[in-house]
């Protein structure tokens, strides 16, 4: 059996088993409108939000469902969390996170982040797996700062945790299904329960596609890209052999068929921020190939046994395999300037540029044993060892796009394994019964070994290599922090946290002949803030500053006038700002919530020069030469973060007017990304100015589990640059269109 073919007979699955269901009747909305608690696991242990002290934003239930309507991707996060940004230059396959602006624009396959996702306990690192669709989940955490006591390298910005619905005692489920513009179609549903005293299970899965409708001009084709056809699921099976042990086998995988990204040329213009007058969102003009493949499976075993009263053991088995293949026009447009006028466009195209990346074969193996001491006293602990181990291939290819049938004229082959061994602790003591403390340490030692060689040059040169590379370290990250409780609804903490990213080794070698490499990058946060709940748990404030300074920054230089991608490290960054969540329910059946995040960021060097855009853009930052005259490039040092705007804001609302048995309702969603660089350098063309997209839901909710409702994303229709390519001309791509539908959904 395929595993597209297992993927839908796991979607039609969970949606058939509604039809087997008894209804389980809604709760009754209270008079007095109060809020929830919120249960986090950002330690390790279920406990209110309220009383840890971190920076942490819970998006789950109703807000989750509106985000991701109309067959969005994990993307819907950005700007929707304080201090969180996500953009991609591969679509669907390969999400870069950014949290308080610490994040990596390097989109090559083997490119590491300091932002981590963590499904289920088990920690995705190669970014192919970091775009796995979202469904069936209790909830998303955003947890703000480095994390690396309990969660481990790669992680000085923060980790997003995802944290499925596992198998329970009673029988339930949802199937819920939409159509929208663009012919878009998404089916999602899940079932659980419980077959004996030993055996539970639960079964969920997800259909998204959309048809193409960008056209292309130059090959006459009508509705051609931006299309995608995506399956995942989900099996988990929990066995509790004895009354103190539990065992749960989750087994996922995914299929995307998609196109790739649309890289659009000279859809900037030149002096100005933003996209040019007349840029039509609907037709390209490629002479290139486009097409996205993506499967991933795998596995999570995870036991738990409780030793004691006190003391509990967890052992977390991860298995991840991945194989992706992409291609795409990245000049973004047709023929060469040398080719003479009316055989290049749109704009002036100076050379063609087409290539693929793959990964050929990706395994990730995770191992966790975990203890955890609570005996209800003063004094609570946890400690452990990780193991982590990934092999990986990638082939790079580029293309003779003027050919007859555009053959590969270019391709370097990259294999590489990581192998990270860590232990780690923390304590919590109560101090008091206002006033806990709170310390913990990680030893970290990571080793990669990488091998690449060139088997084809596009500009006529030899084969190279294989060149052999190998870079490790040894780190400790640590945290300690105060929390102290005033009342029973104001909490007032302080943490101090240190953390790191691995060392990093590149190497793409069919443009050039060096492999680069990059030391660990450290990271020092230092963070206090305030929770409440006020009003009788009608509001909910939730405030912090924070201030870190980064050693050994890690940064990539893309593209430019070079056409490379090399690593390199800075001598320092620093970031400081605040980020506020606020929840309201003033009255019964109307809840509001808000964000609002400022990130000041930069670059600090004496002197760090970066090469300039290939492409004709304006440069703000100094020129440095040498003593002939010959440009070495600019100085960026005191510039942003790239993709790091100060201002992030969002809010939501929610109203409802009872009706006999059930509900009308209304919610809406904005967000706002402030002014956002794309590049080392500073730039007039390559950023994008402040914007707001806003989404809209309203329909019916039933205490039978029934409801019907229309939506709509992005419903100002804001066409806004999320990025751009500057080694050859004025490239850049776009945010997902204005789209709105229709869905239906019944929990059960």
């Amino acid at each position: 059996m395929s595993l597209k073919t297992a993927l839908k007979l796991t979607v039609a699955s969970a949606a058939a088993a509604t039809a087997f269901s008894v209804p389980a009747f809604a709760q009754e909305v209270d008079e007095e409108a109060r809020l929830a608690p919120v249960v986090t696991t950002a330690q390790r242990v279920e406990e209110d939000a309220q009383n840890v002290p971190i920076s942490i934003t819970t998006v789950a239930d109703e807000k989750l469902d509106n985000l991701k309507a109309g067959g969005a991707d994990i993307r819907f996060l950005s700007a929707r969390v304080p201090s969180v940004i996500a953009e991609s230059s591969f679509g669907r396959a390969f999400p870069r996170f950014y949290i308080r602006g610490i994040g990596n624009t390097d989109f090559d396959l083997n490119a590491s982040q300091p932002v981590s996702l963590v499904y289920d306990d088990v920690p995705y690192e190669n970014p192919v797996l970091k775009g796995y669709p979202v469904f069936d989940l209790e909830g998303i955490e955003v947890l703000r700062g480095p994390q690396g006591t309990l969660f481990g390298r790669n992680t000085p910005g923060g980790i997003i945790k995802f944290d499925s619905v596992k198998p329970g005692d009673e029988a339930n489920g949802y199937v819920r299904a939409s159509y929208g513009t663009y012919n878009t179609k998404e089916v999602e549903g899940a079932f659980g329960t419980r077959l004996s005293d030993d055996f539970a299970f639960r079964v969920s899965g997800i259909w998204q596609d959309r048809d193409p409708f960008v056209d292309n001009a130059f090959t006459g084709e009508t509705d051609r890209y931006e299309g995608f056809e995506e399956y995942a699921g989900r099996v988990q099976l929990l066995w509790s052999p004895f009354a103190d042990t539990d065992v749960l086998l989750n087994l996922h995988a995914r299929s995307n068929d998609s196109d790739a990204r649309l890289f659009r040329a000279n859809i900037i213009e030149q002096g100005q921020r933003g996209l040019a007058p007349g840029f039509d969102f609907d037709t390209v003009s490629f002479d290139g190939d486009n097409f996205l493949t993506q499967d991933a499976s795998g596995l999570t075993l995870r036991v738990d046994r409780e030793i004691n009263d006190a003391l509990d053991l967890t052992y977390i088995l991860g298995r991840e395999t991945a194989e992706v293949s992409s291609r795409g026009d990245i000049d973004g447009g047709f023929g060469a300037g040398f080719l003479g006028a009316g055989n290049f466009g749109p704009g002036f195209i100076p050379f063609p540029s087409e290539s693929s990346g793959a990964v050929d074969d990706l395994t990730q193996t995770t191992n966790e044993l975990r203890l955890a001491y609570d005996n209800g006293g003063k004094a609570r602990w946890q400690a452990g060892v990780f193991l982590f181990d990934e092999d990986l291939q990638i082939t790079s290819r580029s293309f003779d796009t003027l050919a007859p049938g555009r053959p590969e004229n270019g391709r370097a082959v990259r294999t590489g394994q990581t192998q990270a061994f860590s232990f780690f602790g923390s304590l919590e003591y109560d101090v008091t019964d206002q006033l806990t403390l709170a310390g913990g340490a990680r030893f970290t030692d990571e080793k990669k070994d990488f091998v690449v060689e060139r088997q084809l040059s596009p500009f006529g040169a030899g084969p190279l290599g294989p060149i052999t590379g190998s870079v490790g370290d040894e780190q400790i990250s640590w945290d300690a922090s105060a929390t102290y409780r005033q009342t029973e609804d104001l909490t007032y903490y302080a943490r101090i946290a240190k953390g790191f990213r691995g060392p990093s080794i590149q190497g793409r070698l069919v443009f050039g002949d060096t492999v680069s490499d990059a030391d660990s990058e450290t990271v020092l946060s230092y963070e206090a803030g305030v929770k409440s709940e006020l009003l009788d748990n009608r509001v909910r404030v939730n405030a912090n500053v924070f201030f870190y300074e980064l050693e050994n920054q890690q940064l990539t230089i893309v593209g430019g006038i070079n056409n490379t991608v090399a690593l390199f490290n800075a001598d320092e960054g620093q970031g400081y700002g605040f980020e506020a969540d606020i929840e309201a329910a003033p009255m019964p059946n109307l809840l509001l919530t808000a964000g609002v995040s400022y990130n000041n960021t930069e670059i600090k060097d004496d002197l760090l020069i970066a090469p300039g855009c290939g492409a004709p853009c304006t440069i703000l930052d100094p020129e440095v030469f040498d003593g002939s005259g010959n440009s070495l490039g600019f100085n960026i040092s005191g510039n942003s973060f790239p993709n790091a705007p100060e201002w992030i804001g969002n809010f939501t609302a929610r109203y409802a007017i009872p009706f006999r048995n059930g509900e009308f309702f209304a919610f809406t969603d904005w967000a706002y990304k402030g002014e956002t660089n794309f590049f080392l350098y500073d730039s007039i063309e390559f950023g994008e100015d402040g914007y707001w997209q806003g989404g809209l839901r309203a329909g019916w909710q039933g205490d039978n589990g029934v409801e019907a409702s229309v939506f709509a994303r992005n419903i100002t229709d804001e066409v806004v640059l999320e990025g751009a390519i500057d080694f050859n001309n004025l490239t850049g791509f776009v945010n997902e269109p204005r789209t709105y539908g229709i869905e239906v959904r019944y929990d059960f």
